[in-house]
């Protein structure tokens, strides 16, 4: 089976210029003029057998003014590691490419409209068209602030792929993070204005449910997108959801589901996660997940019956997701960003407290989608699956990846 490792690494402008209105959003790029956490992921990478695998780094710039700079940074730090196994640096060019070469193909030229190299969920539908470009059968998706600690980690990921499981085909493993004190649980302070938000205990319930016991393969109600092996029958079919703005991997999760397939998780797939301290404050970070968490609740209760197609309810992704997921949402957005407000106007903070205030009015009149999430989605999923029956055995491919190899 060939794999694939595919690593999106995130980039911004210089740290004395910081983000900047338009520049795409993410949790911690590295300033353009910084070392970042990219080189310390390739190292680690060292304990891997190197004929084990290909690699395929994805370059995402927080905004074009700097995506030269860092796809010379990020070269060098390649060369530097000199992992000795295939490399591919993919850029934004990658998409040029693609058209070019197809420029006759009526579903190229459709799809060019759900590609982007900007935001979590396109970024991960890159990773998927760089693993089919390069012809992998497994796609093994982390991050760049990651650290692999198990030497045997690609045997593992992809042991049970394609096995049968209670009748069904895995086409998709999902490992877990493991923090700096080697736990599986997030590494957060829980705080009396989360009683209404209460988002990390229902992930530790979840993480206690299926993480902490066996069989050590097991249907998941919740994936990380840093830490997941998709096989070729699937990311052929299914895309992530370029309308999310985050929440991408459970959201995949959830659109597997839709199309009749499961993401099972391997209790013994770990990778150490390690990321930068975020810098939004949390008012932001609760409104990420306001526009999230509406937005998913939306795709739910807009399904309708399909061909091929599985009918899926909050309820299967209990305690997490699916306690977010249900009707009361409104009321936790209320209570907890009221308490939150409450919090920074105690800290005197009064420009974060009506911040959180303003979660509120988002939550009831901005946050909810003006189109029908389901539909839009199908609509996106038929075009990515055209898309790939024609990349599918053509010899083109092997061109356009040609210009994206690191020698």
């Amino acid at each position: 089976m060939k794999k694939v490792i595919v690593i999106p690494t995130y980039w911004g402008r210089p740290s004395n210029q910081g983000w900047r209105e338009g520049d795409a959003v993410y949790d911690h790029p590295t300033p353009i003029d910084k070392q970042g956490t990219l080189e310390r992921t390739l190292l680690s990478m060292r304990i891997l057998k190197p004929a084990d695998y290909e690699l395929a780094i994805i370059l995402c710039p927080t905004t074009k003014d700097i995506e030269a700079e860092a796809a010379a940074k990020v070269d060098s730090i390649i060369k530097k590691v000199d992992l000795e196994v295939p490399c591919f640096l993919f850029t934004s060019d990658i998409l040029e490419k693609i058209s070019r070469y197809f420029s006759e193909k009526e579903d190229i030229i459709q799809t060019s409209q759900i590609l982007s190299f900007y935001g979590y969920p396109n970024v991960r539908n890159i990773c998927l068209l760089a693993a089919e470009l390069i012809d992998a059968e497994a796609a093994i998706l982390i991050d760049d602030d990651e650290v692999f600690e198990l030497e045997g980690f690609i045997d593992r990921a992809v042991e049970h792929l394609r096995k049968k499981l209670d009748g069904k085909r895995i086409n998709a493993i999902a490992g877990y993070y493991l923090n700096r004190h080697n736990t599986f649980y997030d590494d957060v302070e829980i705080q009396p204005w989360m009683t209404y938000w209460d988002r990390f205990t229902s992930k530790a319930k979840a993480f206690d449910q299926i993480i902490a016991t066996e069989p050590r393969v097991k249907r998941t109600p919740f994936a990380f997108g840093g830490a997941m092996v998709i096989h070729q029958e699937l990311f052929r079919q299914v895309p992530f959801d370029p309308q999310i703005t985050r929440g991408e991997d459970i959201d995949y999760l959830i659109n597997c589901e839709m199309l009749g397939h499961s993401i099972y998780l391997d209790n013994t797939l770990s990778i150490k996660h390690l990321p930068e301290p975020k810098e939004h404050p949390e008012w932001k970070r609760v409104r990420e997940d306001i526009y999230r968490f509406v937005y998913q609740k939306a795709k739910l209760s807009t399904q309708v019956e399909m061909p091929n197609m599985t009918i899926v309810t909050p309820e299967d992704y209990d305690p997490y997701p699916g306690e977010f997921l249900k009707d009361d949402l409104e009321e936790k957005i209320f209570r907890s960003n009221m308490m939150l407000s409450q919090k920074y106007f105690s800290e005197g903070d009064i420009e974060a407290s009506n911040e959180a205030l303003r979660n509120i009015f988002i939550a009831v009149n901005q946050a909810t989608p003006e189109f029908n999430p389901f539909m839009k989605y199908c609509q996106t999923q038929k075009i990515w699956s055209d898309f790939m029956k024609v990349l599918v055995g053509n010899q083109t491919k092997s061109k356009i990846v040609a210009e994206f190899q690191i020698r």
